[in-house]
């Protein structure tokens, strides 16, 4: 049974850092594609970074330069620094996996499994 855990999530203020981590269990994660979603009430959920099988990363625009997506193999995690947060990342974050270990389009239709999603708040 596959599962991802996130945790790590909180209220900051602007300009304040926050650290997710992703407990994987059941899957293998440097063998898929790893990804971080995030997702406000009401809106699509969107690819975030995203971390391929051969470590390539990937961000979106409005993260690059602030968040850096890592994975630790040896302890089967995945983890997401964020940097510079501002009001507009707050949202719930989701750790995701997709078989196959190559991203290709980062729609959330093509992750095979996910976690249940952290809260990330951030006040000015």
């Amino acid at each position: 049974q596959v599962r991802l855990v996130e945790s790590g999530g909180a209220s900051v203020q602007v300009g304040g850092s926050l650290r997710l981590s992703c407990a994987a269990s059941g899957v293998t994660i440097s063998n898929y594609c790893m990804g971080w979603f995030r997702q406000a009430p009401g809106k699509a959920r969107e690819a975030v970074a995203t971390i391929e099988r051969d470590g390539t990363t990937w961000y979106a625009d409005s993260v690059k330069g602030r968040f850096t997506i890592s994975r630790d193999n040896a302890e089967n995690t995945l983890a997401l620094q964020m940097n510079s947060l501002e009001p507009e990342d707050t949202d719930t974050y989701y750790c995701a996996a997709r078989s196959g270990g190559y991203c290709g389009a980062r729609l959330s239709k093509f992750f095979d499994y996910w976690g249940l999603g952290t809260q990330v708040t951030v006040s000015s």
